[in-house]
């Protein structure tokens, strides 16, 4: 999800600062939050499925979480 959609403004640590790097959606208090996500291609799934339910159309949406598999989480 880019970080200016997201409903949550951004994710937060455990100690309140921002995370600049995870949204609200998947990161929270310095854990993610959906842990039967166990590889990028489901963590891209998850995320098409959340922008098209706030209103973002699905090819944007896939163009968007082409990087995913890119993020620290996955490497």
């Amino acid at each position: 999800m880019p970080l200016s959609k997201d409903p949550g403004n951004r994710a937060f640590e455990k100690d309140g600062s921002k995370n600049n790097m995870y949204c609200s959606l998947c990161y929270r208090d310095g854990s993610f939050l959906n842990n039967e996500i166990s590889d990028a291609k489901q963590m891209q799934k998850f995320c098409i499925e959340k922008m098209k339910e706030n209103g973002m159309n699905g090819i944007l949406a896939w163009i968007l979480t082409r990087g995913i598999p890119r993020l620290d989480r996955w490497n």
